[in-house]
């Protein structure tokens, strides 16, 4: 399916449709490439329409869901261009020079656009609720998974309270087993993969204090936030896993552990020291 002309299938189709479904074409029509780096929840908002009409509209072009559509958009946006992209930026026809500069001017673009969409008040409650925690777990799946294993190695150079399981079972069941003490911490570009949201839902009817850190301020994943941490990374559907993504997400991280160990002083110094020791025989 990957290889269909997108545009061609709605035209094709259209007349069938139905009014709601109509709408959603419309916008995708006249909005091309701004649609790829949309959430499903954006979307719908933009048609005036529900998540679920979007998801019928997929599946009324024979697609699996919202992913395979922006899928099969973005293949079709690239046979309808002369030059094939790798990324909204980056071409075939770069020369090293070239691409060195579009990734360095990428990524300072992610984490600039990320700055600006910080608010203060949800850092400091965020750290305020991670302070307080008797456990901090940390959740993602895929890429989203090694970000957490990166914060997991982060904060617990400063703290014993830190959790990140590997297998989105043992998420699942981790998440289950969380109290109103608890916080968890769900890294997700789109706010939208399965795996995660359930350990959101399932999190959240325990009590747990729920930070996101994902790409979109609505989207499946942050309906059960308490605090949505927004990343500033555009990452098209054939560019999963994009460094710029990663980046700004942790860059995000990084704000919360240094608001952290400030909160935490005596403690964070005590436990950095025993976890550096620890490891310094590892060391030549």
């Amino acid at each position: 399916m990957a290889n269909q002309d997108i545009f061609t299938l709605i035209h094709s189709r259209y007349n069938s449709f139905t009014n709601t479904e109509k709408k959603v074409a419309d916008y995708i029509l006249e909005n091309i490439k701004g649609v790829i780096y949309m959430s499903i929840t954006d979307l719908a908002d933009a048609c005036n329409v529900g998540e679920s009409s979007v998801f019928r509209f997929c599946k009324t072009m024979d697609l699996k869901g919202y992913q395979e559509f922006k899928i099969v958009l973005a293949h079709s946006i690239s046979l309808d261009n002369e030059t094939p992209q790798l990324s909204s930026m980056i071409t075939m026809q770069d020369t090293i020079e070239e691409l060195a500069s579009k990734a360095l001017s990428s990524n300072i673009n992610a984490l600039t656009e990320t700055f600006n969409l910080i608010t203060e008040n949800n850092i400091s409650n965020a750290v305020e609720s991670m302070v307080q925690a008797e456990r901090i777990h940390f959740f993602g799946v895929g890429t989203s998974l090694m970000t957490a294993m990166e914060a997991k190695n982060k904060f617990m150079r400063i703290t014993n309270k830190t959790e990140c399981s590997l297998d989105s079972h043992l998420q699942v069941m981790s998440a289950a087993l969380m109290t109103e003490k608890d916080v968890a911490i769900l890294i997700s570009y789109s706010g939208s993969t399965k795996d995660t949201i359930e350990v959101a839902k399932v999190a959240k009817e325990r009590g747990a204090k729920i930070i996101s850190i994902t790409r979109f301020a609505k989207s499946p994943l942050t309906s059960f936030s308490d605090i949505t941490l927004l990343c500033g990374a555009n990452e098209g559907p054939l560019q999963g896993g994009s460094l710029s993504a990663k980046i700004a997400q942790l860059y995000l991280l990084d704000l919360l552990y240094f608001e952290y160990f400030k909160r935490t002083n005596k403690e964070a110094v005590h436990n950095k020291e025993l976890t550096a020791k620890a490891v310094i025989e590892k060391m030549l």
